[in-house]
């Protein structure tokens, strides 16, 4: 075996199927110590590696979710103002001014670590997750560069930070937005689907390794064509899962058995109202038929 399926491997038994251009992106992003960058579809399994990769490296996993508005006080790092006022208040009841309270107001004590400067401060490098980054600002990407590129964080009041040890970091994008090529340039780049009839099967069977093949196989038969109707939200890895857990507490061995039963299972994958009118108990016994 290969590096590159060792690593697959070891994800395997942390029950994250990775495809073959995963895994070896995953390992070419760690071998040279770059940020692998995730784009696909919400749902294929993008948030989940940085889990798995953190289990398998037996590392700390720190996650920064990005949302429209973040800024560097919330990713990076701010100080504690109610701590400092009542440092200020207490120096200056106690006739304290000057320098040596504002040095003192500014120094590690009163520094709250956010998730980007905590992840190069750890003794043992994590994994760091900045997900759905698409979400973000672009102004937010230029923040992330300096920490991408040299791995250090400049605070004006105690100078430049390297990093104790350097993170693996991991990006996920929807494609919400186009990336910079700045940030591009920065990461090893792999485009996540979802995953192949055989690959989502051995998901299945090994987060759900009480559903019985045929069950299985009918299971994934049904959420592939259900991914190939026309929805608002297409039911991801997670939402199959979810799918497969309903089935079984309903009692359910055969997809084909009891309309009426998995109608009311398709809680799990269709989560809006258009996508639930677009598939009546009639369209949902019709693919079940064909997944069969």
């Amino acid at each position: 075996m290969t590096a590159w399926t060792d690593l697959q491997a070891d994800l395997a038994r942390t029950g994250y199927v990775a495809s073959d251009d995963l895994a070896m992106a995953l390992h070419i992003a760690t071998s040279l110590g770059r940020p692998l960058l995730l784009e696909g579809a919400a749902g294929v399994g993008k948030t989940e590696i940085s889990r798995a990769l953190a289990s398998v490296r037996g590392a700390e996993l720190i996650r920064l979710q990005c949302y429209e508005g973040l800024d560097a006080s919330q990713a990076i790092y701010e100080w504690n103002y109610q701590r400092q006022l009542l440092s200020i208040r207490a120096a200056s009841e106690a006739g304290e001014t000057g320098a040596a309270v504002e040095a003192r107001i500014f120094s590690e004590e009163y520094l709250l670590e956010r998730p980007l400067l905590k992840a190069i401060r750890q003794a043992t490098p994590p994994v760091l997750l900045i997900d759905e980054i698409d979400r973000a600002d672009e102004e937010f990407e230029a923040y992330l560069l300096e920490v991408l590129s040299d791995f250090q964080i400049t605070i004006p009041e105690l100078g430049t930070i390297v990093a104790t040890s350097r993170p693996m970091v991991v990006l996920t994008a929807n494609g919400t937005r186009d990336l910079s090529d700045a940030l591009r340039r920065r990461c090893i780049y792999c485009h996540v689907d979802y995953p192949d009839r055989q690959t989502e099967l051995a998901i299945l069977a090994s987060r759900c390794p009480g559903i019985e093949a045929q069950l299985g196989a009918q299971i994934i038969g049904f959420v592939q064509k259900l991914r190939e109707e026309e929805l608002e939200k297409v039911p991801g890895v997670a939402e199959m899962l979810d799918f497969a857990a309903a089935l079984g507490g309903l009692g359910i061995k055969d997809l084909s058995d009891d309309p009426a039963a998995l109608q009311a299972a398709l809680v799990t994958l269709l989560k809006t109202q258009a996508d639930r009118a677009a598939i009546p108990i009639e369209v949902a016994a019709r693919i079940a038929g064909k997944a069969a």
